[in-house]
């Protein structure tokens, strides 16, 4: 029954208004680089921390890889100040709502902080008493090649098939009188054509979108009287380094210090004259305004605000989507194993095979892994923030047609097909390629025991776009030829491999059969794999009720869609309970995806068909009970959420979302990956959005899955431009406000 209109007005009681982001702080100085502060902006990200009476950071640029696919640091900037901070007064400050670190005692301040507009980040110190003298040292660990251990090659994309002796390659660091200039330059050759070489692709090489060749990355660093006077070597961690030290020439109350980045494929000659450009159209105070106008902004998008039991999981909630935000003008998408805040490995593990650089993380730098990343991305839309999004949608834009040349060239059909571990050229990685592959192997096919046959974690990207034209008003056009082509993949490939095996492409019922398949990296050898028809329907449906909501109906063949639709096998039920697939020939891993039909394919729910199905699976299914966790990347707690089971979401999110075991409390990890662990944060971002509100059709459901004695007051997105503000205290929905307002008689209540 529905609920009389002028009750749901009732409860429209006040105008709320967004929740600025409370700062978060330390009152003491930090042991060691794991015990550093995340700050940044744009496509910037650093680690800051104060360490024996200096403020250091690591600096860090999206897309800054090198010849083996590394995601390599700018450097480590060490800050020495004469009168130094009290230490007894001492407050290093994350200044949320406006995206700046400050280190202080009440007197003097340093002040970090990135531009959002330019790829250039700003210190700035100051003195109210006395005057200062301050030294900045440049700090190198590249300044010769790297010989790689078996261990350190996990951080390219070599990984655990590096051939014998790869090294990462040294930086050029120029060291003149009142500026710094370090690059790191990747010449011609570079893992892409070692990649290209291996998977025989060399007749289509020229056609291949290759974003390493040539690429020179890094940056200057300079400030206002700022002299050169003296250089060091010496050692942090496990790394030896050399260093630069700039002082100021005379003491000074304020100072500053200025680090501008450029990445630029072509010569050193015009990376330099990229630098220089950007230098020039440096606004200190204007961009310091407009870069904290942004963040202001960004927090009113959306937030969650939560007091008593839940205050910490909201806080370290608002402390992650933070570190997303830094890098919404990134070409590059923020990596699921530590996106730009990664820091020294010894502190993530302790075995001595670990004693490596600063740049090291695992399972790569340029090489991305599918379904951890989507998990960083889907909250995005809740959170109203399509220019993040928009980054990794892009990622596929630019490398799609890449694999649409593996199809052709190894089967002769039409169709991306884009695989689970892909690289930033959007081909295999190397090592999961295979480099002990029997003769006659497929070469199309990667030789990997988790990785065989999983091609359906693009088509979630797929959705995302065609989801986010209906929360934003943007023009997804661009990817639908993209999600397109990852459709067509499927249905010619999958009738290519029946037309191998006999003289039939469909079986007796007309359908596709979907066979060697995957559920996920767990149910191998998959017959009609459930996670892949459930993606496949969603997808099909959704590119179908955009091209007839556009009107033009001229991007993509509607009658075909149409047609692929009716050839999908259905989902297995079996007992009562969805199946992975038909039949599988093993378990590899751990991920139940027969529960991907509530999520990430939103087939089963709240206020949708046939509920109790979705909840005898994750109730009763013996693997998905087996399986159950919070770690990494455990998306137990969406599930639970979907399914307006409140107790499970309760405890999972408590635990998903409780302070992670480094200084800073949404640095969650290492899990299955690496630390900080993007895709934990993602998982549990998401889980929480889906306890807050769930959109069935034109209804929006307030606090599906919230326990009733947890304080809460939100601001989310949903589709048709709509955004949700609701409070819930002591158990009542007292506050609720739906913009537009047509849409207000589209809540449902707990």
């Amino acid at each position: 029954m529905k609920k009389p209109l002028f009750f749901l007005l009732f409860l429209i009681v006040s105008l709320m208004v967004g929740a600025q982001p409370q700062d978060y702080e330390w009152t003491t100085p930090s042991k060691n680089s794991s015990e550093s502060m995340p700050c940044g902006g744009g496509d910037i990200g650093m680690n800051v921390w104060t360490e024996n009476g200096d403020v250091l950071f690591y600096l860090s640029r999206s897309g800054s890889f090198d010849e083996n696919n590394t995601l390599l640091k700018a450097g480590r900037f060490r800050i020495s100040l004469s009168p130094n901070i009290d230490m007894s007064q001492f407050r290093q400050i994350l200044h949320l709502n406006e995206g700046y670190v400050e280190v202080t005692d009440g007197v003097i301040s340093i002040q970090l902080w990135a531009d959002v507009e330019k790829p250039v980040v700003h210190v700035d110190m100051e003195s109210k008493r006395e005057k200062l003298n301050v030294a900045v040292t440049y700090e190198s660990w590249r300044t010769s090649d790297i010989i790689q251990t078996k261990r350190e090659a996990f951080q390219s994309s070599y990984k655990f098939a590096a051939p014998k002796g790869l090294r990462t390659r040294h930086d050029s660091i120029v060291a003149a009188d009142r500026a710094l200039t370090f690059m790191h330059c990747n010449g011609k050759q570079t893992i892409f054509d070692a990649t290209v070489a291996q998977q025989k692709m060399d007749a289509v090489k020229h056609k291949l979108y290759n974003p390493l060749k040539n690429l020179v990355f890094g940056g200057r660093m300079q400030g206002e009287g700022f002299v050169l006077i003296d250089n060091l070597t010496g050692h942090y961690a496990s790394s030896d380094y050399q260093g630069w030290i700039y002082v100021t020439e005379s003491p000074r109350k304020k100072a500053h210090l200025q680090i501008a980045m450029n990445n630029r494929q072509g010569s050193v000659d015009e990376w330099l004259a990229g630098l220089t450009t950007l230098e020039g159209k440096v606004r200190h105070d204007w961009d310091r305004r407009n870069s904290r106008r942004w963040w202001q902004q960004f927090w009113q998008r959306s937030y969650v605000s939560a007091a008593g039991d839940a205050e910490l999981l909201t806080r370290n909630y608002t402390l992650f989507r933070y570190m997303l935000g830094c890098n919404a003008r990134g070409q590059w998408p923020t990596k699921f194993n530590g996106g730009l805040f990664t820091f020294d490995p010894e502190y993530v593990n302790t075995a001595d095979e670990y004693k490596l650089s600063p740049d090291f993380r695992n399972w790569g730098g340029g090489v991305h892994t599918a379904q951890n990343q989507r998990l960083v991305y889907w909250p995005m839309l809740k959170n109203g923030d399509f220019d993040l999004l928009k980054v990794q949608l892009d990622f596929y834009l630019h490398i799609y047609k890449n694999a649409e040349e593996r199809s052709r060239l190894y089967w002769g059909h039409e169709g991306a097909c884009l695989t689970e571990q892909i690289e930033n050229y959007g081909l295999p990685c190397y090592p999961e390629y295979g480099t002990k592959r029997p003769d006659g192997f497929d070469p199309g096919m990667e030789r990997n025991a988790w990785l065989e046959y999983e091609w359906d974690t693009c088509l979630e990207f797929c959705m995302m776009a065609l989801t986010a034209r209906r929360y934003f008003p943007v023009d997804i056009s661009p990817y639908i030829p993209m999600v397109y082509s990852c459709l067509l993949f499927f249905d010619e490939h999958y009738q290519y491999l029946a037309n191998q095996r006999g003289a039939k492409r469909l079986d007796e019922n007309g359908k596709l059969v979907l066979y060697p398949g995957s559920g996920g990296e767990t149910f191998k050898g998959a017959y009609n794999s459930t996670s892949t028809i459930a993606a496949l329907r969603s997808v099909t449906q959704a590119l179908i009720d955009y091209e007839n909501g556009t009107g033009r109906n001229n991007q993509v063949d509607v009658d075909y869609l149409r047609g692929l639709l009716t050839r999908l096998p259905d989902i297995t039920i079996r007992d009562g309970m969805i199946q992975p697939a038909l039949h599988w020939e093993r378990v590899q891993n751990t991920e139940p995806t027969q529960l991907y039909p509530v999520f990430p394919w939103r087939m089963y729910g709240v206020g949708r068909p046939d509920i109790d199905v979705a909840r005898n699976t994750y109730l009763n299914d013996t693997l998905a009970l087996k399986f159950r966790s919070h770690v990494g990347w455990k998306q137990d707690v969406i599930w639970a959420a979907c399914l307006g089971l409140t107790d499970e979401a309760e405890a999972l999110i408590t635990q998903k979302m409780a302070d992670g075991p480094y200084r800073f409390p949404a640095f969650w990890g290492p899990g299955f990956d690496w630390s900080p662990d993007h895709n934990w944060g993602g998982s549990g971002m998401i889980g929480l959005q889906e306890m807050l509100l769930q959109e069935v059709g034109t209804k929006l459901y307030l606090f599906p899955a919230w326990p009733k004695q947890w304080n809460v007051r939100f601001k989310l997105c949903a589709s048709r431009g709509t955004t949700v503000e609701a409070e819930m205290k002591n158990g009542q929905v007292i506050n609720v406000k739906v913009t537009p307002k047509e849409r207000q008689q589209d809540i449902v209540l707990p």
